[in-house]
């Protein structure tokens, strides 16, 4: 893709935002893409690669913080890494078919965008809903516990490799259910850490189709990266109440356009 500095100050502007607010970057860079006239499939595709690069970053600050729990990544990664594959493989059959791929890919973008918005919006009150009605068996590990922890990596790499929205706001939310008592930066962490491998693996298996352009990777990440770190250095020190709000309405009146 021939060099636009639009697309740098879209990555520049998302950047910032996942950096002050912490709302997942590709929930917000994927239908920029779109907006751009980025066809979906490519979209996708590049995002998940965005993705991979710009978390690793996070991974590094988290495992010195230790705020990353390894087990809970292990297992997460049980279930979303084959179902990734899995879901790779589907999309590779629906290849001679770009229209209907494309479709596909739609809607379940506007689904994965609909509930990260509702996830973004209600994200305080889910974790205080989970920490007052979790049950005992979740207060420690267990084999249910593990079960389903795997169950939630299966959901995971399916709506990632499908829309590459998910890994965050989604992710987050499912596990504070799950390990109501793990810290708020532990969940974090450890989401973060999933996300890594789940995003390389997807990323790499739509590039095997042509999903990716790369060009338009390098201009997203020349802004994104400067993004995310002046957005973390103002981060708690500006008020991201009103920001997170506007962005969860913004995704949810996107999410149900494409659905409907």
């Amino acid at each position: 893709m021939d060099f636009q500095i639009g697309l740098v100050i879209a990555g520049l502007t998302v950047g910032f935002v996942v950096g002050l607010t912490g709302v997942g970057g590709g929930s917000l860079m994927t239908p920029v893409l779109l907006w751009f006239g980025i066809p979906p499939t490519t979209a996708v595709g590049t995002d998940l690669l965005y993705a991979a690069f710009t978390k690793l970053g996070g991974v590094y600050v988290h495992h010195k913080k230790r705020t990353i729990n390894w087990s809970v990544t292990g297992w997460l990664s049980l279930g979303s890494i084959p179902a990734a594959l899995l879901t790779l493989w589907i999309l590779h059959n629906l290849k001679t078919d770009t229209a209907a791929m494309n479709a596909t890919i739609k809607y379940s973008l506007g689904w994965a965008l609909v509930f990260t918005s509702v996830a973004i919006l209600f994200k305080k009150k889910l974790l205080v809903f989970s920490q007052k009605h979790a049950g005992d068996a979740f207060h420690s590990k267990s084999k249910t516990q593990n079960i389903l922890t795997v169950a939630i990596g299966v959901m995971l790499g399916i709506t990632v490799t499908l829309t590459s929205i998910g890994a965050g706001a989604l992710g987050t939310v499912t596990l504070f259910f799950l390990y109501p008592l793990l810290s708020t930066p532990r969940l974090v962490g450890t989401e973060i850490a999933h996300a890594v491998p789940l995003t390389l693996v997807a990323g790499l298996g739509h590039a095997t189709m042509g999903n990716i352009d790369f060009g338009l990777l390098i201009q997203l990440l020349m802004g994104s990266l400067p993004g995310i770190v002046i957005g973390s250095l103002l981060s708690g020190k500006v008020p991201d109440l009103f920001l997170r709000n506007a962005i969860a309405v913004m995704l949810f009146i996107v999410g149900y356009n494409l659905i409907f």
